[in-house]
């Protein structure tokens, strides 16, 4: 078990090379320059540009940018923001339990619903079930989460004012943070009807958020419970008259997970892409909506940096993904 999670560990290094790669060049092949839109309308001057240049560093050779960058991060310096000057490590912390509450809320509605239908549908094979099922898993994998949200806005929010069009909870509630994750917060906080509008402000995102992990899920899910129920051991299982339920909830669910739980594991990249739309689009102020802001006014630091703490979170998430399948899998340890 060792090596196994030594050999998954050792994988990681050159992702993440590549991915730091990619986050200092991704910005950089963006039309616009940082310092001119420092400047702002007001213009700089030639010996002011320069000076701003080498103060930042961009008067380098790209290479010798790159290293210098890539040899801060190993000292742990994720630089600072060009824009606001703060470490952007602290903003991004000040601004990710956010992005947590609204994926931990997203995946659990795509599991709590995908897992379920999934199983139901692969044992009503072929009924009106499995094929309404099926066919709105494959709907909702292939609509636009721009587009699906801006409906559930109009629909719900502005025809018939159920929930809040964006934020995180009501403007008449204010209280200090003390977890940065606001259902809690608002609890902690006393306030009567603060933890309601929490509640209320976060369905929406969630919903538009959760709606392509859950098609995945229920796909995935459908198809590994149509591929176990054919097994010998759950045949055996039916032919020794036990109840139905305990032949699907222990013999058959309970290996079918296991392809699942990777499916499940994997949807937190989904998650992370889909969190820098669904927070435009709520004004939910997570990594998503700041790496947006970031990228228009060419805010290199934050950029580079952002991209790489959300690559390294979902790396180090399908490295425990792995090795859960890998003690749940005894055979996957030694392949």
């Amino acid at each position: 078990m060792l090596r196994f999670i030594l050999t998954k560990i050792l994988y990681l290094i050159p992702t993440f090379l590549g991915i730091t790669l990619i986050a200092f060049a991704f910005i950089r092949v963006l039309p616009g320059d940082p310092v001119l839109l420092m400047a702002g309308e007001r213009g700089v001057s030639p010996e002011r540009y320069a000076e701003i240049s080498a103060q930042l560093g961009y008067d380098k050779p790209i290479w010798q940018q790159y290293l210098t960058y890539l040899g801060n991060l190993l000292q742990g310096d994720f630089g600072n923001s060009i824009v606001t000057k703060k470490p952007v490590l602290t903003e991004f912390m000040s601004l990710f339990p956010a992005t947590i509450e609204l994926g931990v809320c997203a995946i659990l509605i795509a599991t709590l619903i995908g897992v379920p239908v999934g199983v139901i549908a692969a044992i009503k094979r072929g009924s009106w079930f499995d094929q309404i099922s099926m066919t709105g898993a494959l709907v909702g994998f292939s609509m636009p989460i721009f587009w699906w949200g801006l409906l559930l806005i109009i629909f719900f929010s502005g025809y018939l004012g159920w929930t809040p069009v964006s934020g995180r909870i009501s403007l008449m509630y204010f209280f200090p943070p003390v977890t940065g994750f606001m259902l809690i917060d608002s609890l902690l906080s006393g306030r009567s009807g603060a933890f309601r509008s929490a509640v209320s402000h976060l369905i929406l995102p969630s919903v538009v958020l959760a709606t392509i992990p859950l098609a995945v899920i229920a796909r995935q899910t459908r198809s590994a419970m149509l591929e176990v129920m054919g097994e010998d051991y759950v045949r055996t299982a039916r032919a020794k008259g036990l109840p139905p339920s305990r032949v699907i909830g222990i013999h058959a669910l309970r290996n079918a997970m296991i392809p699942v739980i990777t499916t499940i594991g994997l949807q937190i990249g989904v998650l992370m892409a889909g969190a820098i739309l669904t927070e435009t689009i709520f004004s939910w102020p997570g990594i998503g909506k700041w790496m947006i802001d970031s990228i228009s006014r060419r805010d290199y630091p934050v950029v580079q940096s952002g991209l790489l703490l959300i690559a390294a979170i979902v790396m180090i998430v399908n490295l425990i993904v792995d090795l859960t399948y890998g003690l749940i899998n005894p055979r996957i340890r030694h392949k």
